[in-house]
C-alpha cells in the first residue's frame, strides 16, 4: 500500500489547487482517475498513467513537498475505555426478588484530543521579482530591432535606454512553434513542430521521456506527463494567464484555448489568430483539467486583469496576432507591416504594463522574439540572431549582457525568479540564466 499512499497523496496536492471549472472537471473524471490510481497501486508500478501522472503534476512541478496528511484522533467511547456491558437477558427470577442496585455513575468522557493542523507547505523561495510579463514577437534580425538604423525606433531608442539588451540572445529555429515550445517546458524541437505543425497532431502512443525529462519522438500535442512552467506555477500555488490576441472560436467570438481538433490542419487567417503562436495548447498536462481554457484567454482581458496587482499574473505571456507580432505580408493595405507593426503594437501596449500597478512593485517585462520573420527586407544575415531586452527597476538602464542566451535560457531564468526547479533541456549545463543580474548577482552563471 506505500505506492497508493504516495499516488494519493500527490493527486491530493493538485486538487487543492483545483478551483471552478477546473474543479468541475476533475469532479467529471473522478472515477476514472480513482480506478487508474488504484489499478496503480495494486500492481505497485512506477508507470502510474496518465490520469495519475495529471494528478499528481502539481508535486511534481515544483519543489514545495506536499505536508503530511493530519492524523484523525480516536472518537472517544464513553463510560471508558471497556467494552459496554450487555444488557441482561430475560429471566424468570421471581417477582420478589430484591431489587439490582443503581448502576453506577458512568466515568466522565475524556476529552478529546486536538487534531494537529497539518502545517501549510512552504513556498518556494521566490526573489524580489514577483510579475513577470513576456512579449513573444517576429524578428527581422537583430540590425531591425537593435542596430543603429532600426526598424523598431520604439523598442530601439525609447525602450532599449530603460533596460538590460541581451545582445546574443538566438532563436533555436526559425519557426514560432519550436521556439515557444522552449521557453515554457524545455522541449527541443522536432520535425513537426519546425513545420509550426500544419496538423495538430498527438505524439506517437508511447513515447517517453528521458531522464531530463525530453520527450522522444515527433509531435505537436505532448503527452500528459510533459510539463510546462504553467504546471509549475500552478503547483507552487502561483498565477499564470496567457494573452493571444484576436483568439476566437469558429463563429469569430472570442475564446480560451483555441487550437485546431485532433489530427487537423488549421484554417490560416491572414493577419489574425494562429495556434503556431500559442503554446500551452500543446500540452495535455494543461489541456485534460482545464488549465488551458481557464488561462488562455483573449489579450482583451489583459488590460483588465493589469488594474490591480491582485488581478495580474505572476507570469503574463502576451502573443499578438500575425500582424502585429511582425511578420511581413500579414497587415492589410496602407497600415505598417512586418518589424514596424510589431513595433507599433510594443508602443501602444508597454506603456500600460510599466504603469500598472503589479510591474511598479516587483515586476518584470521582456521583449522577446520567438520566430524569424520569413519575408524581412533586407534579409538578415543571421535570422536566428534577434536579442532580447528586459526592463525592471533592478537592472541598470542602458546596460548590455553579451552572454549568449535562448528560449531555454528565458524558461531557466523564470524558473530561478519564481524558485522552481528546471524542466528538460532548461537544464543543461550549458543553459545560462540572466536571472543573477535580477537577484543582485552578475549577469550569466
Amino acid at each position: 500500500m506505500k505506492a497508493a499512499g504516495g499516488i494519493f497523496q500527490r493527486a491530493m496536492a493538485a486538487a487543492a489547487s483545483l478551483t471552478g471549472k477546473r474543479f468541475g472537471l476533475l469532479v467529471a473524471s473522478s472515477l476514472v482517475a480513482t480506478s487508474a490510481i488504484v489499478a496503480a497501486a495494486a500492481t505497485d508500478s512506477a508507470d502510474s498513467g496518465p490520469l495519475a501522472a495529471l494528478l499528481g503534476r502539481s508535486l511534481a512541478a515544483s519543489r514545495t513537498p506536499v505536508a503530511p496528511a493530519p492524523s484523525i484522533a480516536p472518537e472517544p467511547v464513553l463510560g471508558g475505555s471497556g467494552p459496554e456491558p450487555s444488557p441482561p437477558a430475560a429471566s424468570a427470577a421471581p417477582l420478589s426478588s430484591p431489587a439490582s442496585p443503581p448502576a453506577p455513575e458512568p466515568a466522565p468522557a475524556p476529552e478529546p484530543e486536538e487534531t494537529p493542523t497539518a502545517p501549510a507547505a512552504p513556498a518556494p523561495e521566490t526573489g524580489p521579482v514577483k510579475h513577470v510579463f513576456v512579449i513573444s514577437l517576429a524578428s527581422s534580425g537583430y540590425e531591425a530591432s537593435f542596430g543603429s538604423a532600426p526598424q523598431m525606433p520604439y523598442l530601439a531608442t525609447e525602450l532599449r535606454p530603460q533596460g538590460l539588451l541581451l545582445s546574443h540572445y538566438s532563436l533555436l529555429d526559425s519557426a514560432a512553434l519550436p521556439n515557444s515550445i522552449a521557453a515554457v517546458s524545455g522541449q527541443p524541437p522536432n520535425a513537426q513542430t519546425k513545420a509550426d505543425c500544419p496538423t495538430y497532431s498527438e505524439f506517437p502512443p508511447g513515447s517517453k521521456a528521458n531522464g531530463r525529462g525530453v520527450v522522444a519522438g515527433e509531435g505537436c500535442v505532448y503527452p500528459v506527463e510533459t510539463l510546462t512552467l504553467a504546471d509549475q506555477l500552478v503547483g507552487a500555488q502561483l498565477k499564470w494567464h496567457a494573452y493571444m490576441e484576436d483568439m476566437a472560436d469558429e463563429t469569430g467570438k472570442p475564446a480560451a484555448c483555441v487550437h485546431p481538433e485532433p489530427e487537423a490542419t488549421e484554417t490560416a487567417v491572414t493577419g489574425g489568430y494562429s495556434s503556431r503562436l500559442n503554446p500551452f495548447p500543446h500540452f495535455h498536462s494543461l489541456l485534460d483539467l482545464g488549465d488551458c481554457s481557464e488561462n488562455d484567454v483573449p489579450f482583451t482581458e489583459l488590460e483588465k486583469d493589469l488594474k490591480k496587482v491582485e488581478t495580474t499574473a505572476n507570469l503574463s505571456y502576451v502573443s499578438p496576432d500575425l500582424c502585429n507580432a511582425g511578420v511581413s505580408g500579414q497587415c492589410p493595405e496602407g497600415v505598417p507591416d512586418g518589424a514596424a507593426a510589431a513595433d507599433a503594437f510594443l508602443a501602444t501596449l508597454v506603456p500600460k504594463i510599466l504603469a500598472s500597478p503589479a510591474y511598479k512593485k516587483d515586476g518584470l517585462l521582456v521583449v522577446s522574439f520567438g520566430q524569424a520573420d520569413p519575408l524581412a527586407d533586407p534579409a538578415p544575415a543571421d535570422p536566428l540572431e534577434v536579442g532580447a531586452l528586459l526592463v525592471s527597476h533592478l537592472v541598470s538602464p542602458g546596460s548590455t549582457d553579451a552572454v549568449a542566451y535562448d528560449p531555454y535560457s528565458l524558461l531557466r531564468s523564470t524558473e530561478d525568479l519564481f524558485g522552481l526547479y528546471h524542466l528538460a533541456n532548461a537544464g543543461g549545463t550549458k543553459v545560462k540564466s540572466f536571472a543573477p543580474a535580477l537577484l543582485g548577482a552578475s549577469g550569466g552563471d
